[in-house]
């Protein structure tokens, strides 16, 4: 082995080269300056042992932009936010249709549709251009957790127990296209064949390569509550049970109804603020 070469721990167990270039790419996302990339690389190769978890890595970096900027570090801890919208799917569902909604569909969220046997929940249904999409949301807290084939199965089942029934009564604002399935970690192989073989639209954390759920929130620039830094585990549970997803929507009269204090609303309100003008810079 290498000396001069220092080796980290994928998630898979695997060891693999540490690559700077990965690290830059990950960093110049978030709006960083070249000027605090530069020195983020250099800080993080000096303080990294051989076999460090690629996850002690990012986090590492994360810690060292934090203390530069606090709403382009928002941006880069964007994965681990996303995971934070649990315990329950509930929020995740919210995430997805603002998403959908900023792509200019009509959205409803957690609806009864009426199947040919049974009726069905559905987490978000999308109408745009005269399409209408019936979407189930798998969300998982931990990131290794992938959705398998069967996951696909159930899904397809689903649309077309509803297919059968509004072809039983034709009516077009019963319609569904297709179906969907959004998930914040991946799938396995099999789920994305089957998903491509059954006529299903996958979206995962990286896939598809173009419209993956990552790229669509970087198009967006919309970022969720649990983005911020300068609030807790529990505050944000406690705003996300308020049905408050988005930096966006936050109102500093939501974090005084949970108990936080003036002096700490007004820089809470302060980062979302940041955040918010970051991600409309960058697209502009």
């Amino acid at each position: 082995m290498d000396t001069t070469t220092k080796f980290i721990t994928k998630r898979s167990g695997e060891l693999v080269p540490f690559d700077n270039q990965k690290l830059k790419r990950s960093l110049e996302r978030t709006g960083a300056g070249e000027k605090d990339i530069q020195e983020i690389i250099k800080q993080v190769n000096i303080r990294l042992i051989d076999g460090m978890s690629t996850h002690k890595v990012y986090q590492m970096a994360y810690s060292i932009l934090r203390r530069k900027s606090q709403h382009v570090a928002g941006k880069y801890r964007l994965k681990k936010a996303i995971f934070e919208l649990g315990p329950t799917g509930y929020p995740f569902e919210r995430f997805v249709g603002e998403l959908l909604k900023y792509q200019g569909y009509q959205v409803q969220v957690g609806k009864i549709i009426k199947g040919h046997c049974v009726n069905h929940e559905v987490d978000v249904i999308a109408e745009k251009e005269n399409k209408k999409f019936m979407i189930e949301c798998k969300f998982h807290q931990a990131p290794g957790k992938k959705s398998d084939v069967k996951v696909s199965l159930y899904i397809q089942s689903r649309f077309l127990d509803v297919k059968k029934q509004w072809k039983k009564q034709p009516e077009e604002n019963l319609r569904f296209h297709q179906g969907w399935i959004v998930t914040n970690t991946r799938f396995t192989e099999d789920a994305i064949r089957f998903g491509k073989c059954a006529g299903l639209q996958l979206i995962s954390w990286d896939y598809p390569e173009q419209g993956s759920l990552k790229q669509r929130i970087d198009i967006a620039g919309l970022h969720p509550v649990t983005a911020l830094s300068s609030i807790t585990k529990k505050e944000k549970q406690e705003v996300l049970n308020k049905d408050i997803v988005l930096c966006r929507n936050l109102k500093p009269e939501n974090l005084l109804e949970i108990g936080i204090k003036e002096h700490r609303i007004k820089k809470i309100m302060k980062e979302a603020t940041e955040l918010i003008a970051g991600n409309e810079s960058s697209f502009r």
